[in-house]
């Protein structure tokens, strides 16, 4: 991006910042009930507007700042939580295991995303498609035990198998995994 463009840019993120960063911090203080977070979150809707493909344009095409910065914060916000409630059940899932082997930090970090990246693939996918998918990749489950579990034809389980498994690469390809 040419030095005056990305002034530009970093103009009209500033003036935003101004007019609405403390109307943003209270937004989403009560949401994510932690004034912390709440900050965190504002700084980071704040990056991601910056980095935005096209940001410029975008932020030019804005006719409603708050609706703009309330929809990535919204995001953002779902992204923690989706991210912490899995961090819970790995959690769980650990101290329920006997005699739990301890990992480092690193291991425990690229686990971690791991699962965060498996949980968003897996977020594009209708319920019952998800459900047939990880029957079958994490449980070993049989293609017509899952037809009668979520009674559908066997035919149906084959298709929601391809299309979670199309769903998969795309997203892979697209993540760049």
């Amino acid at each position: 991006m040419p030095g005056h463009l990305q002034t530009d840019l970093h103009d009209q993120v500033g003036q935003i910042y101004q007019e609405h960063h403390r109307w943003l911090l209270g937004w989403l203080r009560p949401r994510v009930d932690c004034r912390h977070l709440a900050a965190d979150l504002v700084q980071d809707v704040f990056v991601r507007v910056l980095s935005a493909d096209n940001a410029a344009a975008r932020l030019h095409d804005v006719r409603e700042p708050k609706g703009y910065l309330a929809t990535i914060a919204r995001r953002l916000m779902i992204d923690h939580f989706r991210r912490a409630r899995l961090e819970r059940a790995w959690l769980q899932a650990l101290a329920e295991q006997p005699e739990a082997e301890d990992i480092s930090p690193e291991t425990r970090a690229i686990l971690l995303e791991t699962l965060c990246e498996l949980d968003a693939m897996l977020a594009g996918l209708g319920p019952k498609i998800r459900q047939a998918f990880l029957l079958a990749q994490l449980d070993g489950v049989p293609y017509k035990a899952i037809a009668e579990t979520l009674e559908v034809s066997l035919v149906t389980v084959n298709r929601y198998i391809a299309k979670a498994l199309q769903h998969c690469m795309l997203y892979s390809l697209r993540a760049g995994l």
